[in-house]
């Protein structure tokens, strides 16, 4: 009899969803939305269609699948299975796994979906040859999770990993968090993009502008990087201090934790050698001790939109070790 984990990522709209061989072949993937008025309940049992339909995808039955691993939004307890805070949905205490594992009969593994993500390039992608490596996304926010010896870095009651939130400017930017100087008012694609317009509005000569029909509005990441390829010497300064305020956080991280990779995922990290080259020398400039004695690799994310569901596979493989 075949045996399968069901891997999901839950996010705000929708909920991806993969079917894996127990030996971690991927073999179907479908999704379903998800809104947060169709409330905690609801949401549940969309996740156990969602279940019920991977497996009928290949010819499986319930009684193959021996668990189910999911990644999450919010602040979540893995030990647990427990959603504690979830803002955007407006969860409190949700009881995630118990729920999902009384519709599905099966037991569930949760954990949060940017740690996932990290477990899912720890094992798959960008860093599986190495041991230690910590993911970080570079989005809206800076998130990302933190992997030592194929266990992931949570803190207690894995409220810890939130990488955006050290401050690299004191008296800062203010963050939505309620602190300033937060990593992710500085290094984050929505920062890129507020001082690329900063920029252009000091320039109004920059090439930047030829780039975006001249409207500000369609400025995105990868503006400054685009004009700083054609020599603007605008876009250049632009690129260079987020380089500069991205190399001040990893290096905080690689002093602190000393990991063998730091992998970077978002759109950003297309940017590819155009980022990494100044990036790592910005990075080795910054840290305790230099790369030519310890080793460091700063690689682009490889899994993409999957990142999530690999991950979730992972996390339900790892659990059902430790529980033998």
């Amino acid at each position: 009899m075949e045996k399968y984990i069901i891997a999901i990522d839950l996010g705000g709209m929708s909920a991806k969803g993969a079917i894996f061989s127990l030996e971690g072949v991927l073999l179907e993937e479908d999704r379903v939305k998800t809104c947060a008025a169709c409330g905690f309940e609801g949401t549940m049992q969309d996740l156990a269609v969602l279940t019920a339909k991977l497996v009928e995808k290949v010819g499986g039955t319930m009684d193959e699948v021996v668990a189910i691993g999911m990644g999450a939004p919010g602040v979540v307890d893995s030990n647990e299975g427990v959603i504690l805070r979830w803002s955007n949905f407006g969860w409190v205490n949700a009881p995630i796994a118990d729920s999902l594992s009384a519709l599905t009969g099966k037991p569930v593994y949760v954990a949060n979906d940017a740690n996932v993500a990290a477990l899912g390039e720890s094992k798959f992608g960008a860093t599986a040859k190495y041991q230690s490596s910590i993911l970080l996304t570079i989005g809206t926010g800076v998130g990302g999770g933190m992997v030592f010896d194929g266990k992931l870095i949570e803190g207690f009651k894995s409220a810890g990993a939130e990488l955006g939130h050290i401050t690299i400017r004191e008296g800062g930017l203010p963050c939505a968090c309620g602190r300033r100087g937060c990593y992710e008012k500085y290094a984050s694609a929505t920062a890129l993009i507020q001082q690329t317009r900063a920029a252009m509005a000091e320039d109004l000569n920059s090439e930047m502008w030829k780039l975006v029909d001249g409207k500000m509005e369609k400025v995105d990441g990868r503006t400054a990087f685009a004009a700083a390829r054609l020599g603007d010497e605008t876009a250049v300064k632009v690129v260079r201090q987020f380089v500069g305020y991205l190399s001040e956080g990893i290096a905080d991280f690689v002093n602190i934790l000393r990991p063998e990779a730091i992998v970077l995922g978002g759109g950003i990290a297309n940017e590819g050698e155009a980022l990494f080259t100044p990036l790592r020398e910005a990075v080795d400039a910054r840290t305790y001790i230099a790369m030519d004695i310890v080793p460091l690799k700063i690689v682009g994310a490889k899994l993409g939109n999957r990142a999530g569901v690999y991950g979730a596979y992972t996390l339900a493989k790892n659990k059902m070790l430790e529980a033998k």
